[in-house]
């Protein structure tokens, strides 16, 4: 095994790809998450062991956001930007050391969903104690915006993450990107043992359904992905029809960056440090951020469509995987 101190990374080495990262991350949380993976990689932290700490920090920012006080809220800010920039090392080390894994995707999937599901109860309490009359008397109704919200939350940045895990394979091929499909993944399931393997059968089990539920959402999506798999195999789509998709594909990554941290986090603290009213920010994603889905969903599904056509028409080769299939 090579000394650590003579393995060399660079900044390049750390980041998915161009087409799919945010300017915000580019210009601080890459750099800030660049420092903190060398920095882990020479202490012998892993990437996991970085996902967890993330996870403490973005919930002790909820905790942060519960109190109307605005130093209280402020130190909640710097927390939740820490915590981002955790997550943000994390997977810069994975792709700078290889170290690639299921459970790690899982793990830093769950990490926003930990930070906000806090952030949310906060915004709740917040909103009980120290809210106005409406919400102070009718205690329920926050709690019923905090849920519906959390549901759209949820199918936003799911898709958001499919979307360009999907675009990736077309930059990077299948070894690039962490595209699944949910028959592989229930067929990894069942192969497992509640007896021998319970963490790891129960994890598969939620990330499965997880899969599953991006699946049903893109149909044409999926019938593109069936007919490259039967015409080119598993990851032999030709270079030109790649980068055909990906400057169809590119235009929409905006999109999946709108759902994702940044935007969320600006609207957060717009919200709690600007108006002083945290329930906006529930608003905001019910509103805005489901109609920025819609239409990324209704754009992506009509560029798999047509791109089906391109598909079928695209001339065979013998030495193309799949095409006498």
């Amino acid at each position: 095994m090579k000394k650590k101190d003579k393995v060399k990374f660079s900044y390049k080495d750390s980041l998915k790809s161009l087409d799919t990262e945010e300017t915000i991350d580019l210009l601080f949380y890459r750099p800030i998450g660049y420092f903190w993976s060398v920095l882990a990689y020479r202490l012998g932290v892993t990437p996991d062991a970085i996902t967890i700490m993330g996870i403490f920090l973005g919930v002790g920012a909820g905790v942060c956001f519960f109190f109307p006080d605005m130093w209280w809220n402020l130190g909640g800010v710097a927390l939740l930007m820490l915590a981002n920039s955790f997550d943000s090392a994390d997977g810069q080390l994975a792709r700078m050391t290889h170290r690639f894994s299921r459970l790690g995707r899982i793990l830093d999937g769950l990490c926003g969903d930990i930070w906000f599901t806090a952030i949310y109860a906060a915004i709740c309490l917040r909103e009980n104690f120290y809210g106005g009359d409406f919400f102070t008397t009718h205690l329920w109704a926050i709690w019923v915006l905090a849920a519906v919200t959390a549901i759209f939350h949820g199918i936003q940045a799911a898709m958001a993450d499919y979307y360009r895990q999907f675009h990736l394979y077309f930059v990077k091929g299948k070894e690039g990107s962490e595209l699944d499909t949910a028959s592989d993944l229930w067929d990894k399931f069942h192969a497992l043992s509640w007896r021998r393997n319970p963490w790891q059968k129960l994890v598969l089990m939620f990330y499965t359904n997880y899969t599953t539920g991006q699946e049903k959402r893109t149909p044409w999506m999926q019938r593109f992905r069936r007919e490259l798999k039967a015409k080119f195999g598993d990851d032999a789509v030709p270079a030109d029809l790649r980068e055909k998709f990906r400057a169809q594909s590119k235009p929409l990554m905006k999109y999946t960056n709108i759902l994702s941290f940044n935007t969320r986090t600006i609207a957060l603290f717009v919200a709690i440090l600007v108006f002083r009213q945290p329930w906006l920010y529930f608003a905001f994603e019910i509103t805005v951020l489901n109609v920025v889905l819609v239409y990324m969903m209704w754009r992506h599904e009509r560029i798999c469509r047509r791109f089906i056509e391109e598909v079928k028409e695209y001339p065979a080769s013998e030495e193309t995987p799949g095409a006498q299939a």
